[in-house]
């Protein structure tokens, strides 16, 4: 049997999306608020559209702000993002999130199995689960942002912008990925002792699959206080090609799992968070720690 809107711990529902993404979130949005309405139909039930860059995180911050929503991201892994980035604005907010996937990317919803969205919404169990805090710089310099699947250098950035100027489809973006590998740029970064070292690529994960094709891990868990270092020093594009060729076959294996990761790069590098791309200033301190259990999502 249902239970009704007055044993759930959400006291209504905001589900945002973007109304001009391909995937055709509008729809899958009203087709939630469909199934809520039967289930729940005491709940409310609100559609949020994002209109620029950005928005998506001014209209979670603002719904974080009072009560005790449930926001509803239908998007991809950048979508998301930016939700879970304007709840945690808010200190001590009473909000949960969930992802409705819709997007080009959705490591996050493929990394973390769940019954149906409606299902989980009618159960009402929150659990939290940890989320990576990248912080460049110190004092008011600063500026932090949270990731709820990964944190790449390298080889990630460089496979999202080659998909994003290529066509989508599982068969062309592994062409783009592979037209990537040839023209990649190793970075370097320093560590808090001094020693440096050069990479193809670093990847700091909390789920242990990403970029729809890659199991980065075997001991990736989003709830246990720790997240995963995965590094390829620089070497031949062979060895890049093989690990990429071994990520998306048998795997990468067991990685090492860390609280915390600080650096900084000899260079101004492109940086990935769950998807979207951002630049690391070079010579400027960089520090990810996992914010454990920072997040209230569904089980």
């Amino acid at each position: 049997m249902d239970v009704s809107s007055s044993s759930s711990p959400f006291d209504r529902i905001i589900v945002i999306y973007n109304p001009v993404s391909s995937r055709n979130p509008a729809q899958l949005a009203e087709q939630l608020r469909g199934q809520v309405t039967l289930r729940l139909p005491e709940m409310p039930v609100r559609l949020e559209p994002s209109q620029f860059p950005g928005h998506a995180r001014e209209l979670a911050r603002t719904a974080a702000a009072s009560g005790r929503p449930l926001i509803v991201s239908a998007s991809g892994d950048g979508g998301y993002n930016e939700v879970i980035n304007g709840v945690m604005d808010v200190a001590e907010s009473r909000a949960a999130c969930a992802v409705l996937a819709s997007g080009n990317a959705n490591d996050h919803h493929r990394s973390t199995p769940r019954i149906p969205l409606i299902e989980a919404i009618v159960r009402g169990e929150v659990h939290r689960i940890d989320l990576l805090r990248l912080t460049q710089g110190v004092g008011k310099a600063a500026w932090t942002h949270y990731a709820h699947s990964y944190i790449g250098l390298g080889l990630t950035p460089a496979m999202a912008i080659g998909i994003e100027e290529g066509n989508k489809g599982a068969l062309t973006e592994l062409v783009s990925v592979v037209r990537t590998l040839a023209r990649l740029q190793p970075f370097e970064i320093i560590r808090d002792d001094g020693a440096r070292a050069v990479f193809d690529s670093l990847i700091l994960a909390n789920v242990p699959a990403m970029a729809k094709y890659g199991r980065i891990s075997e001991t990736g868990d989003p709830d246990d206080g720790l997240f995963e270092v995965i590094m390829l020093p620089h070497a031949s594009r062979w060895r890049m090609a093989l690990m990429t060729l071994r990520a998306v076959t048998i795997g990468l294996g067991v990685q090492p799992g860390v609280s915390r990761y600080s650096f900084q790069t000899t260079e101004s590098v492109p940086l990935q968070i769950d998807g979207e791309v951002k630049t690391l200033t070079a010579r400027t301190p960089v520090v990810v720690e996992s914010a454990h259990r920072a997040l209230a999502t569904l089980g």
